[in-house]
């Protein structure tokens, strides 16, 4: 299984990015795919989470500003983010497996497969 992501960068305050993840040889029918960040001496967040039904679950710091979504022809996970505030600024990395439960959604421990992550800074 392989998880690549992009589309992370500098922006200012209130600004906007879209993170792509690239998913390859993830063959399963049911499954749970996130995007988790870590910032510089903090532990790994969850983010943002969605199922092979397309529920979403979000980090309450998040909600409202990003969205979630997949594309299953291309197996690409997408995170629009909006609104970017300084706190967000963080390595997001994108992860899947086929056996979290929806309680355990955005806890990294649930999850095997992980991309190297993508860097997003955030400025005042």
């Amino acid at each position: 299984v392989q998880l690549v992501e992009s589309g992370g960068g500098s922006v200012q305050a209130g600004g906007s990015l879209r993170l792509s993840c690239a998913v390859s040889k993830f063959t399963y029918r049911r499954y749970y795919m996130a995007w988790f960040r870590q910032a510089p001496g903090k532990e790994r967040e969850g983010v943002a989470s969605i199922d092979s039904d397309g529920t979403t679950t979000y980090a309450d710091s998040v909600r409202g500003r990003f969205t979630i979504s997949q594309d299953k022809a291309s197996r690409t996970l997408y995170l629009q983010m909006n609104g970017l505030k300084p706190e967000d600024t963080a390595m997001y990395i994108c992860a899947a497996d086929p056996n979290v439960i929806r309680s355990a959604a955005l806890r990294a421990a649930w999850y095997t497969y992980w991309g190297q992550g993508t860097r997003v800074t955030v400025s005042s």
